[in-house]
């Protein structure tokens, strides 16, 4: 098996969102910044092989039709902008000077690359693909999501620029993309939750992809954190006190349903774990989500300074490296299969990989 389609950018989002989190844990720990920085690399090593691996095919873009895989071009705008805000996070003591252009270029690259596939998977699932009232699932949330990522990283990017219509520019652009995202969220969530309800959780490979729906909770949570915060630098005359109310009437609910959510979800993998679940690169719906969580719980603890929320983040954070060590192992067992061998002599062969890894 080998990673051909943009469906394994979420081992990119979920490696470099480990290294994120591990670069500012809610707790200290000793030896994160080590692990950071060895994720850091892990996951820009990813990249790289991921993206010469999809160009190699001769059809990077030649998934648009499929109604499965289309969605996953969303993974390769996040992967993009994940390894981005893990560099700013880690990489200042390697690369130095070089850190902030190499972020910048990440961040812009995804962000541009995330707003075509909020509008183009959208228009092709209307247009070509077809759909049954049992198609929705949690990757259809993953073209959409991408504006939220921008949103929550390119914040840090603000206080680089020069202060007045350069900062207040980019500050509005981000906040339209928490819009973009969050509305079709909104959106999409009843068709996955009508979905479960009249059909189930679907086939094994598609179970893992409802923790996907906690993506856009925990990074509307960060990316919220972080607007509130550059606000007033941003736009001059925000009242910082209005701002950290706002922020808590808004992450505090989301923090709790999403909370929900990791119940059912989690609950629903048990379920089909005991009856069989074989590895597929869905698995990695299990990381960059349950990062999000990670990032939006230690604002919101460091916001209201609570230590309920300290160790709920530092219990999600344990979650999210275990996760994570789960679907690293289950991926390289997969790669060493018989089945990956003919993958990488006939990198192009996308059938095999839909049959057997993409549900």
């Amino acid at each position: 098996m080998i990673p051909c389609g943009p469906h394994w950018y979420a081992a990119v989002m979920g490696t470099g969102i480990l290294a994120v989190v591990l670069a500012d844990p809610p707790l200290h720990l000793p030896g994160a910044s080590y692990g950071a920085t060895g994720a850091w690399l892990l996951a820009a090593a990813l990249l790289v092989a991921v993206a010469v691996v999809g160009a190699r095919s001769g059809r990077p873009f030649g998934h648009l039709g499929d109604p499965v895989l289309a969605h996953s071009y969303g993974a390769t705008a996040m992967g993009l902008m994940t390894v981005g805000a893990a560099t700013g996070a880690v990489g200042g003591r390697w690369l130095g000077p070089a850190t902030l252009p190499l972020e910048a270029a990440l961040w812009v690259g995804g962000t541009l690359l995330g707003l075509v596939t909020a509008l183009v998977v959208p228009y092709c699932a209307i247009t070509r693909h077809e759909v049954g009232d049992d198609s929705a699932f949690g990757g259809w949330l993953m073209p959409v999501v991408p504006p939220m990522v921008s949103a929550a990283t390119g914040a840090v990017l603000l206080p680089h620029l020069p202060a007045g219509e350069p900062r207040a520019t980019l500050f509005v652009l981000l906040c339209a993309g928490f819009g973009i995202a969050l509305v079709a969220t909104l959106l999409v969530l009843p068709a996955i939750w009508q979905r479960l309800l009249r059909h189930g959780p679907g086939a094994p490979g598609t179970v893992p992809t409802l923790w996907i729906v906690l993506g856009p909770l925990g990074q509307s949570i960060t990316a919220a954190h972080h607007l509130t915060t550059a606000a007033p630098g941003a736009l001059p005359g925000q009242d910082p006190a209005l701002l950290r109310t706002l922020f808590l009437a808004y992450a505090l609910p989301v923090c709790g349903f999403a909370l929900l959510w990791l119940g059912l979800a989690a609950a629903l993998t048990v379920r089909q774990v005991r009856v069989g679940m074989p590895f597929a690169p869905t698995w990695w719906s299990f990381t960059f989500p349950v990062g999000t969580l990670v990032t939006g719980t230690t604002a919101l603890a460091s916001v209201t300074g609570l230590h309920l929320l300290t160790g709920l983040a530092a219990a999600l954070l344990a979650l999210l490296v275990l996760a994570w060590a789960v679907v690293a192992a289950g991926t390289v067992r997969a790669l060493a299969a018989p089945a990956a061998v003919r993958l990488i002599t006939h990198p192009w062969n996308e059938s095999e990989v839909s049959r057997r890894f993409v549900p």
